[in-house]
């Protein structure tokens, strides 16, 4: 057995005996009413600082994106290439089942047919006999000035619903401003925004696109946009965990 099978054997169960240690009553209830959720502390801060200490490092990315080139706003990230960083693989492969079963029950709740498998390395295969081979998890940094641009992580005709972003810096003391940042848009209403608080470690459970809301005749559809406030001072990493690949 190599180092590295080891390592990834290693972070795969202390990525499912995080996961298993949630309170996932708590987090399908809020994910159903709001949107959102929060795990706390699912990495230390020792584990924060390794990974953020990743990004000047090229070898470990396929690629790297400067926002304001592109309009996406101001800050940079880069793209994680496989094989991904053993305890990011194995938070990918570990939350992925639980948040399937949300997943397939807001599509039933908004019609849609489609049903996501219970196992990751199963909807990967979807995604890659799809043309999506390119993997997707993110590492992002930004300064005093920065943001991010509302949008949504859309990266080809196969999308899974929810995504995680684990803020791996400490607010008040790394950085200030750089909030993080919903919105909602409901049918023939105003948009509704939220600000989910977040402290070093702990990831934020979200909708990619849309997600079911109970009304009057049953359910309906509502699109969310997720981003970054402006950052006052300080710096400011994010790992991001998305569950599909992109085209």
């Amino acid at each position: 057995m190599t180092v590295h099978s080891l390592n990834t054997k290693r972070a795969s169960r202390s990525a499912e005996s995080r996961a298993a240690a949630q309170d996932w009553r708590a987090l399908v209830s809020d994910l159903n009413a709001h949107g959102s959720a929060v795990m706390p502390g699912l990495l230390s801060a020792e584990e924060c600082a390794d990974i953020a200490g990743l990004y000047p490092h090229e070898e470990h990315f396929r690629s790297h994106v400067v926002m304001a080139r592109h309009g996406f706003g101001k800050g940079e990230y880069r793209y994680f290439k496989y094989p991904l960083p053993d305890l990011i693989e194995g938070l990918r492969s570990a939350l992925y089942p639980r948040l399937a079963a949300v997943a397939n029950d807001w599509n039933e709740k908004m019609g849609a047919a489609l049903r996501y498998p219970a196992d990751h390395a199963a909807f990967l295969k979807r995604c890659h006999d799809e043309g999506q081979t390119r993997p997707t998890p993110l590492l992002l940094q930004y300064g005093p000035g920065d943001f991010n641009c509302l949008h949504q992580d859309l990266y080809g005709a196969l999308a899974f619903p929810l995504q995680v972003a684990i803020l791996l810096s400490e607010p008040g003391e790394d950085f200030s401003g750089g909030e993080f940042v919903l919105t909602e848009q409901r049918p023939r209403m105003q948009s509704r925004a939220e600000v989910v608080p977040l402290k070093r470690g702990d990831a934020a459970i979200f909708a990619v696109h849309n997600r079911p809301v109970q009304g009057t005749k049953g359910y309906y559809r509502v699109n969310l946009r997720h981003g970054v406030s402006r950052l006052r001072s300080g710096q400011r990493h994010t790992v991001g965990i998305i569950f599909h690949d992109a085209k």
